[in-house]
């Protein structure tokens, strides 16, 4: 699960993130998804373009 928020400036990010991935994954760059997404702060770019998503992973053990 993607934070909600920007951890340096709090800046609403994970309204973008399905956007984000489903692009990606079509085969666009990140970096010009971010840039049409409206993500221009290195901090926000970070948080998404760092992010693993561990739920599907961790859930058969719970």
């Amino acid at each position: 699960m993607i934070p909600v928020r920007c951890f340096t400036c709090g800046k609403v990010i994970s309204s973008s993130w399905e956007e984000f991935k489903r692009r990606v994954n079509e085969g666009e760059e990140p970096a010009k998804v971010l840039d049409h997404l409206g993500i221009s702060r290195y901090c926000c770019r970070r948080m998404i373009l760092s992010h693993v998503e561990l739920v599907d992973v961790l859930a058969p053990y719970q």
